[in-house]
């Protein structure tokens, strides 16, 4: 297992939707494996895979107050939110150093396949919802500062940018 390295945010895998899995198979296995690796090293509490370069549609979730809790999602897809909305703090490894406030749906029923690679539904709540919602962002190509108005969008980016420079 391996902790791998984040794209940038200005890199164009992130701005486009991820491919399908077919099966989960001993590579998705592997690839979830360093997932939840580099997902702990942040520490974060999820990852999708084309944030580290993987275009398929896999992510990794751990809201759990007690790490160790991973839930491995292959083609996860919203099938109903709450209308209920919930403002939470996020951030990405891809553009360091930087947060926002994002409203998004309190909870979320999800349908996707699991680690022994069977269709699942599950109902998520609070943060672990929050974070599989982030998640399916980035696998729909999408970033957390895209929920923001423009100018606050790039404001973010360009603090993002000045912080990496400073090293």
């Amino acid at each position: 297992m391996t902790v791998r390295p984040f794209l940038g945010h200005d890199d164009r895998r992130l701005h486009l939707p991820a491919g399908p899995v077919a099966a989960v198979t001993e590579t998705v296995q592997m690839i979830w494996d360093d997932m939840i690796d580099t997902m702990e090293a942040m520490p974060g509490v999820g990852l999708a895979a084309p944030q580290i370069g993987i275009m398929l549609r896999l992510a990794v979730v751990d809201a759990s107050e007690r790490r160790g809790q991973a839930l491995r999602l292959a083609n996860p897809e919203i099938l109903h939110a709450s209308a209920q909305l919930r403002a939470h703090d996020e951030a990405s490894p891809n553009l360091p150093g930087v947060s926002a406030r994002i409203s998004r749906p309190r909870a979320v029923t999800v349908r996707f396949l699991n680690a022994a690679g069977e269709v699942e539904e599950r109902d998520f709540v609070g943060l672990w919802a929050v974070s599989v919602q982030h998640q399916i962002d980035h696998l729909n190509g999408r970033l957390y500062v895209d929920h923001l108005s423009p100018l606050r969008r790039k404001m973010l980016v360009q603090k993002s940018a000045k912080l990496a420079r400073r090293g």
